[in-house]
């Protein structure tokens, strides 16, 4: 065995254990080390011991003979929990690092966290790089999705060992290049994570409205998902959702998702796409409504009292004249706001990457999305091409296939958005998406009145339809008030 690791890893919980055993099964020599306090005191011994037995792995809860196992310069990779962790890890690193070495955080971090840490270690001649990393516990043994942005310099010496440990798309290609400067490969991993967020929100509603709509059992149910993932629809998210309703649960026999509470946890990530929306001013608002449904559906007790109280109906659209939903129509209404919610993501990215100089490939990242990731859809390979022939591409719905894709659905969307408002049933995702695509094509909106408030109560000023854009204008509207106005402008 070679005298010197060919990569650090600090954290053994589940992601970072199994990008280890990724990358010793790759080829390369790994050192790992854990903190040895509390309940942690044995994790590497167990390690060690355990997984990585008889392979080319050196443990370490010593962090000073840790750094000093690595080839230098140093690739040390940290997969441990986002936030304060990840800072006092970079301080304890310092005192035994040189010019050159490279830190890459690999964990869920902020994006604007990885900006500052990337300017910090720059100045000590460090390179540190945010690496986004998408595939959960699986992904990360066999291949995941990988992000990385930060210091350009490091990504010669750290991209053979990530694009040989990545997922391989149905070409072959590596999910994994370089997407930018700062803390922009945290930042793609933070908007794949909100379109996820999305996309767990719509296949949810789809069931519910197959549930109580169209009254499938989970068997039925379980086949359609399976159907839908052989077409357009194909995804890992629609995948597991197939096998999820068809396990059955130890303890009792039955279906192991009619025994799981309706509350729903989150972790920050949609959150924190949600907010930078704001920031950028790029409309998020599907993201947002499956965020804040996560946050209603923890408010069970409040609920049950709720639905008490109102006991609505759900069997009221007989009488409204409009037609029954059918399976196919719910697969065309989950399709088309499926495209809403990616279309949303990457303009963010892209008003994002204008603002910071990041440069951000979009046809690159849809590429990175392929395989590996939470997110990996069919369709993928389609916004790729998309992005690649119209680079400034300014809208993914107004691309020809895409805009098609929606024409062909939208009868099915509202009928399905329609049908379920109707009964009763919520649909926060579907109508978010929908109405946001109503929106979007409305060469006019009622945002006339909006401004027309805003200048009669604070002077704000507004633009004429018979007058050249950004001309500004300020009524009198009671006869009382003067001629002065409010400052323009825009947050």
């Amino acid at each position: 065995m070679k005298q010197l690791s060919d990569i650090g890893l600090i954290g053994l919980a589940v992601m970072g254990e199994n990008l280890a055993l990724n990358m010793e099964r790759n080829g390369f020599f790994v050192s790992v080390y854990n903190r040895a306090e509390g309940a942690e005191a044995e994790v590497v011994e167990r390690f060690m011991q355990g997984r990585g037995a008889g392979k080319r792995f050196a443990g370490f809860t010593d962090l000073s003979k840790f750094v000093a196992s690595i080839e230098r310069p140093r690739r040390i990779m940290m997969m441990i929990r986002a936030g304060k962790p990840v800072d006092l890890v970079i301080e304890g690193l310092l005192p035994y690092l040189e010019a050159g070495d490279i830190v890459i955080d690999g964990g869920n971090s902020n994006w604007e966290d990885s900006e500052r840490r990337e300017a910090y270690l720059r100045e000590r001649g460090i390179y540190f790089v945010g690496a986004g990393i998408s595939g959960g516990e699986e992904g990360a043994l066999n291949g995941p999705s990988i992000m990385p942005g930060g210091a350009v310099e490091a990504w010669e010496r750290i991209a053979p060992i990530f694009t040989r440990i990545a997922a391989k798309a149905e070409d072959g290609t590596p999910c994994c290049s370089w997407v930018g400067a700062g803390g922009s490969g945290h930042f793609v991993k933070m908007v794949h994570n909100g379109i996820e967020y999305g996309d767990m929100q719509l296949i949810a509603e789809a069931y519910w409205q197959m549930k109580h709509i169209l009254g499938m059992d989970n068997e039925a149910m379980a086949e359609a998902f399976g159907r839908w993932n052989e077409g357009k629809l194909s995804s890992y998210l629609v995948e597991i959702s197939s096998q999820i309703l068809r396990h059955r649960d130890a303890a009792t026999g039955g279906y192991l998702i009619d025994h799981i509470l309706d509350t729903a946890g989150q972790k920050g990530t949609g959150k924190w796409s949600v907010i930078n929306s704001l920031e950028y001013g790029a409309p998020l608002n599907l993201i947002a409504s499956a965020v804040y449904e996560r946050s209603l559906s923890a408010a069970k007790e409040l609920r049950l009292r709720a639905s008490a109280h109102f006991a609505l109906d759900h069997h009221a659209s007989a009488a409204n004249g409009l037609p029954e939903i059918t399976l196919e129509a719910l697969h065309d209404c989950l399709y088309a706001s499926k495209l809403v919610s990616y279309a949303q993501g990457f303009v963010l990215m892209q008003q994002a990457s204008r603002e910071r100089g990041w440069g951000l490939d979009l046809a690159s990242i849809a590429r990175l999305w392929r395989a590996g990731c939470i997110i990996r859809s069919r369709f993928l390979s389609e916004i790729s091409r998309a992005y690649e022939e119209t680079t400034q591409l300014e809208h993914l719905l107004l691309d020809d296939y895409f805009s098609e894709e929606i024409k062909q659905a939208l009868p099915a969307w509202r009928l399905c958005v329609a049908q379920a408002t109707l009964r009763a049933y919520p649909t926060p995702a579907f109508s978010s998406a929908l109405n946001y695509f109503h929106s979007l094509v409305s060469g006019q909106l009622p945002a006339n009145m909006l401004q027309a408030q805003r200048d009669y109560f604070g002077a704000h000023t507004f633009e004429r339809t018979d007058a050249p854009r950004s001309t500004f204008f300020h009524e009198n509207w009671t006869g009382f008030g003067g001629n002065t106005s409010s400052t323009t402008y825009s947050v």
